[in-house]
């Protein structure tokens, strides 16, 4: 046989092997664009989580603030940023007579299916204690 009578074999030999190869990496691709959707959902709701925390903790540290107002504020943050990407969350708060602290939990909103990612931010401060001056 002449190399062009192989080439020819060779050529006939792979066809329809894209159909084949598409089969299978297509599934691939769409599972891994699936899986950067969900991690990017999953760092916004983490963020959301965190902020939440934080405005939390600023009301319940300051002088005359309470856990009850800590949590007021995390749940009034959790309604203004949306409940859209971080599902079921809850609010709890802590106030000691030195440390104040705020966690907030719940669950970042599935892409890839069975798939349940939970999220938990908590922010935590001393209280503000008013001292007075001393005079000389």
């Amino acid at each position: 046989m002449t190399m062009l009578k192989l080439i020819q074999r060779a050529r006939r030999d792979q066809r329809g092997s894209g159909t084949a190869e598409l089969a299978i990496t297509a599934p691939l691709l769409f599972l891994l664009f699936l899986l950067i959707a969900q991690f990017a959902l999953y760092m916004h709701a983490a963020h959301i989580a965190q902020a939440a925390a934080a405005q939390g903790l600023s009301s319940a540290r300051v002088l005359g603030g309470s856990a009850g107002a800590g949590a007021a504020a995390g749940e009034r943050t959790l309604e203004q940023l949306g409940s859209r990407t971080l599902r079921g969350a809850t609010v709890s708060a802590q106030r000691g007579p030195a440390q104040a602290s705020v966690q907030v939990q719940g669950k970042a909103v599935s892409v890839v299916p069975f798939l349940s990612l939970a999220v938990h931010a908590e922010a935590v401060g001393p209280v503000e204690k008013f001292t007075p001056a001393v005079s000389p």
